[in-house]
């Protein structure tokens, strides 16, 4: 091990190496970020990790860049990723019911991501087409192949971890369709609305869709109403964050009028602000503030001006927006109050 004298030299070392490595650093925004990465990683190398540990640590950093790398291109591209089993065969409705909700998505210029595989995977691929599928598979001694419409697209990326995988099967996406499934696919879908739940992930629209007849997703709402909200387990207002049905339509319905007027948000300081696609008015204004002032600390909601911190971010400062000291406890309230203000732009049949 090291001693005293060591770490100090080799900590002069380490700002040696961080203030050689600047010029290049200093013109990216994630200039901060970068530094602590290079400092983190070699005060690593100091902590004398074991084996194991040092294995962990690279092959994340090799996931995460490459999963990153393949989905920069597509930044600005709105992306739903589809959860469901690999099990399900191409001659069973699921399989089909798959396939449309996937072309319905991409009709409408969305991306469609999910886990690589087979079964409803392979079937949210074939209904988005090559052109937009993204694919982020998973390396098992059972299924170490991702389904052939992916598996040599440079929009595919294998991973080894199941964190790192479900970290961008979510992070890159603004909508999520849930299919049935078995534990892979229940532990996706309940890490997502607990991401969602906890202000952890920004608010997205979560559709669970059955197929016609089935009542997979029904029957675990009832286990939610009945085992979990009934115990005061989780909130009531938790059930807005996801919606359930078995009509391809209404699922991309539903995901479509989440973005008629929610736009993003961000918060500055004590304030939660919401970028809207449209202005709304005094009148509306009255209204979400008669429903939704419980959710502010202090105050009312009320709109706002675009921050100088956005104005330097460029974070859409042509946007309108509106403030809150939000609660940070009730997110799915929150979501409510998103769909209030979406309700004021209802969006159009096609």
């Amino acid at each position: 091990m090291l001693d005293n004298t060591d770490r100090s030299n080799i900590e002069e070392l380490c700002q040696k190496l961080l203030a050689e490595l600047h010029p290049y650093l200093e013109p990216q925004k994630s200039q901060l970020f970068l530094e602590e990465i290079i400092n983190d990683s070699l005060h690593f190398v100091l902590d004398y990790p074991n084996g194991l540990d040092a294995k962990i640590l690279k092959t994340t950093i090799q996931e995460m860049r490459a999963a990153f790398s393949v989905f920069a291109p597509f930044a600005d591209n709105k992306k739903a990723t589809i959860f469901g089993s690999a099990r399900v065969l191409e001659n069973e409705p699921l399989y089909t019911h798959t396939v449309e909700v996937a072309a319905e998505l991409a009709r409408h210029d969305w991306m469609v991501v999910t886990g690589a595989g087979p079964g409803i995977m392979e079937a949210g691929m074939k209904g988005a087409g090559a052109d937009k599928s993204i694919g982020v598979s998973i390396r098992l001694p059972m299924e170490n192949e991702a389904n052939a419409l992916i598996a040599n697209d440079s929009k595919h990326v294998s991973m080894r971890y199941f964190f790192t995988r479900k970290l961008m099967l979510v992070k890159e996406s603004q909508a999520f369709v849930c299919l049935p499934g078995g534990f892979g696919t229940l532990d996706e879908t309940f890490e997502l609305l607990t991401l969602v739940q906890t202000g952890k992930s920004m608010p997205v629209p979560i559709v669970f869709l059955d197929a016609p007849g089935d009542t997979y997703w029904e029957q675990v709402n009832t286990f939610i109403q009945n085992e979990l909200v009934s115990r005061g387990l989780v909130s009531g207002a938790d059930m807005s964050l996801f919606y359930i049905t078995n009509n391809i339509h209404e699922a991309v319905r539903e995901i479509r009028s989440f973005y008629t007027n929610y736009h993003s948000l961000r918060y500055i300081g004590k304030s939660l602000v919401i970028r809207l696609q449209k202005l709304i008015t005094d009148e509306q204004l009255a209204v979400v503030n008669q429903e939704f002032n419980y959710l502010c600390t202090e105050g009312s909601i009320e709109r706002a001006e675009t921050h100088k911190i956005e104005h330097r971010d460029n974070d859409h400062p042509e946007l309108p927006r509106i403030k809150f000291s939000f609660t940070k406890v009730e997110y799915g309230d929150l979501r409510r109050l998103i769909n209030r203000l979406n309700s004021f732009y209802p969006i159009a049949s096609s």
